[in-house]
This record gives C-alpha cells, sequence and structure tokens, in this order.
C-alpha cells in the first residue's frame, strides 16, 4: 500500500525515483498550457471533494443508495478477456484482477474504483511493479489526497500522493506507468475529472435542508413557530421582565420538544397565539424534497422508480426501468473503465487484448439478448463466422486450430 511506501527506505523497488519526462507532444496548445502549468507543485484538485462526499454520500439516503447501486451492479459485471483469435478463460491479467491485493479481491476493487469517479469525477490506481511483467498488486488511493503534478508541456509530469504532512511522488513513465488515471470529463479542466455529486451539489443541498427542516420541526411537537403576543389591561402589551422570564421557562419547560407535542397551552388573561412560520402542505415540503431527489437520480442516471421515488411514470414497469438502467448507466461505465484499465495493464507484458463486460451473462439483457440470437441465427445469408462475429464472438476456425 501507499502507506507502506510513505515509510519504506530508499532501496525499495516503488521508492521515488528520478522524474520521467514525457514524449514530447506536436500539440499547438501545449505553449498556452505550459503558461499556467510551468510550476511542479501538485495542481488543487475538484472543489471541495470531501465535503460534496460528507454531505452527498454519507449524509443523503438519496445519493447513497445510487452510487451504491451503480457502482455494485458495475462491479459485479462478468468480463471477457480476448485478443483477435481467442477469448481466454485463464490469463495472468484475470488471475491480477481476480486478486489484485491481500485485502480486496475484484469486486472490492473495482466497487471502490467506480464510487470514486462517481463522488469525484477521477479514480487512480496503483500498481506495484517488479522489474518485469504485469505488477504483482493493484491498490486504489483516495483521489482527495492525489494531486497531478503538471510538466512545463501540460502533460502530467507525476503524482503526488499527500498522507498527513508526508508526500510521495509518482513519477510519470509513458512505458510503464505506475498510475492509472481515470477520470470523467470536464470541459473547464485540463487534469481533473468533473463528478456527478458535483452536478447535484444543488439538489443534494435542498434535499438535506428539507430533511434538517423536518426533523426540527418533528422537535418542535410538529407545529410551525409562532409568537405569544400580550395586551394589558391598558392596551400597550408591555411585560415586566419578571413576567416575560417566567412565561419563557415555562414554554421551554412544558411545550417545547417532541416529548411535549399535542400538550395543550392555557393562556391567562391577555395572552394570544399567533403562527409565523408556514406548515408543511404551505411550503409544499414533500413536493419540494421529491423534486429534488429526482434530480439527484437524473445527475447519476438512475430511474427514480429504482430509488423508490414517487409520482415517476417515464418507464411502463419495473423492468423497463432497470434495463434502461444498465443500458444507459451501468455498461458505459464499465466498459470505458475496462477497456482503460487494459489499456494500462498491457503496457506492462505489450499484449494487445481487450476487456469488456459479458453482455450474454447479465439478466436484466436477457430478453434483449434471446431477440438477438434468434435474429443472427436465422440469418441464412450469413456464414458461421459472421454470425459469430456479430455476437461478439472469435472465429471458430481459429479456436479449433489452437485446440
Amino acid at each position: 500500500m501507499v502507506f507502506d511506501l510513505l515509510r519504506a527506505k530508499p532501496d525499495h523497488k516503488t521508492a521515488p525515483v528520478a522524474p520521467v519526462a514525457p514524449a514530447r507532444k506536436a500539440s499547438a496548445s501545449a505553449r498556452v498550457m505550459a503558461s499556467q502549468s510551468t510550476t511542479t507543485w501538485g495542481t488543487s484538485g475538484p472543489r471541495d471533494t470531501q465535503a460534496l462526499t460528507r454531505a452527498g454520500f454519507i449524509a443523503n439516503p438519496i445519493t447513497h443508495r445510487a452510487v451504491k447501486l451503480i457502482a455494485e451492479a458495475a462491479a459485479s459485471l462478468p468480463l471477457i478477456l480476448q485478443n483477435a483469435q481467442q477469448r481466454f478463460d485463464s490469463h495472468p491479467v484475470l488471475g491480477l484482477l481476480t486478486r489484485p491485493n491481500a485485502a480486496q479481491g475484484q469486486a472490492d476493487l473495482l466497487e471502490a474504483l467506480f464510487t470514486h469517479l462517481m463522488l469525484s469525477g477521477n479514480a487512480y490506481i496503483e500498481a506495484v511493479a517488479g522489474d518485469d511483467g504485469l505488477p504483482y498488486e493493484l491498490h486504489v488511493l483516495r483521489p482527495d489526497r492525489m494531486h497531478v503534478v503538471p510538466g512545463r508541456d501540460g502533460w502530467p509530469l507525476g503524482y503526488d500522493y499527500k498522507v498527513g504532512a508526508k508526500t510521495h511522488r509518482f513519477a510519470h513513465d509513458p512505458q510503464r506507468p505506475a498510475i492509472c488515471h481515470l477520470r470523467s470529463f470536464h470541459p473547464l479542466d485540463d487534469h481533473y475529472g468533473l463528478a456527478p455529486l458535483q452536478a447535484a451539489a444543488t439538489a443534494i443541498e435542498v434535499h438535506n435542508s428539507a430533511a434538517r427542516w423536518s426533523k426540527a420541526l418533528l422537535d418542535n411537537a410538529a407545529r410551525p413557530s409562532g409568537a405569544l403576543i400580550w395586551r394589558g389591561s391598558d392596551g400597550q402589551g408591555l411585560m415586566g421582565d419578571d413576567q416575560f422570564r417566567r412565561l419563557s421557562d415555562e414554554i421551554e419547560a412544558n411545550f417545547q420538544g417532541a416529548r411535549n407535542a399535542g400538550r395543550p397551552m392555557v393562556l391567562e388573561g391577555g395572552l394570544d397565539w399567533k403562527p409565523m412560520g408556514f406548515s408543511p402542505s404551505d411550503m409544499e415540503f414533500h413536493t419540494t424534497k421529491d423534486a429534488s431527489a429526482r434530480d439527484i437520480a437524473l445527475a447519476f442516471g438512475v430511474p427514480p422508480m429504482l430509488l423508490g421515488i414517487p409520482g415517476d411514470a417515464t418507464y411502463a414497469n419495473y423492468q423497463e426501468a432497470n434495463r434502461a438502467f444498465y443500458r444507459l448507466t451501468v455498461l458505459p461505465m464499465a466498459a470505458r473503465v475496462t477497456s482503460a484499465l487494459c489499456e494500462w495493464l498491457t503496457r506492462y507484458n505489450d499484449e494487445l487484448l481487450t476487456l469488456r463486460p459479458d453482455l450474454d451473462q447479465i439478466q436484466a439483457l436477457s430478453g434483449e439478448r434471446d431477440a438477438q440470437w434468434k435474429r443472427v441465427s436465422e440469418a441464412d445469408f450469413l456464414s458461421d463466422d459472421e454470425k459469430r462475429r456479430l455476437l461478439g464472438l472469435p472465429p471458430r476456425n481459429t479456436e479449433e486450430a489452437i485446440g
């Protein structure tokens, strides 16, 4: 782990090494980027990732469930590793992903990877590499501790991982990169991605504020705030200090809080109660909360029906919503991440491989799969190899020759 790297001796295999200059890029914009990226210090990360994570993922049930739903579904997808000739049942890359490190399995590592990608827009994987071949271990690093170190041409020169007062520099080697940086598209940032959590920040604040207001209302006997108005016999309505303190103490002790809910208030002569707040129906409390929950689900790409949000009639039934969830959210993210992982790992052994989700084993897409297989099998004008190619399978002749 990176904590061991921070305590490692200088002769450790993964100890900090001299930065390797990245390959020169023939880009006309490199000079413009260099004017803003000439320093070797880490650039600032996305805006207050920790605060957004606490308010959104930890304290908001809608965001928490949406992120967990996507991460767990994407991490549980069966994966296919193949090249142009065959599909592999066993391979060093598959073995590394199955047991990436001593503390995590494939599902745990991928779930952490997808979760970081949705919460911060960035995900980092560290490769503990040896002298040759594939890495020994893979570790997911926290994005809030990682900072990109841009070079003179704007491309990453390295990555700084800060834990407390300690900093470890991962030098960027284009041939065998120690860090795989996955990021979502950000139109206004050259080095960091844009998280769905940032796009849903306003809706999360509204939803959390509605929850806090609801709790405060329950703590106040489920009644809006108001005022006691006293009119004296002379009509001026002025209380003495002793009367004011006694009335305030009596209200606080006998009428405030959830334990005093429903207790009637006995008003003496001259006292009148005047409500000064809006009731939940006046504020359209449930409508506002459901609308903000729907905006959160929209930002993450989860159908509101899957999150239990009422009032949504976009999908005919739950099965259609689940199919759309996999097609529009889970599979695009999983395909992009697995492709980037495969491209990064194959730099260590110079193989041409593809890693992708196995669509034939996804239960939510069984109806589409049956229709596709029937349509392809009934196409008499196609050869067997053409049919297998349409279904994502390698040619049969090649498999038989290899076998």
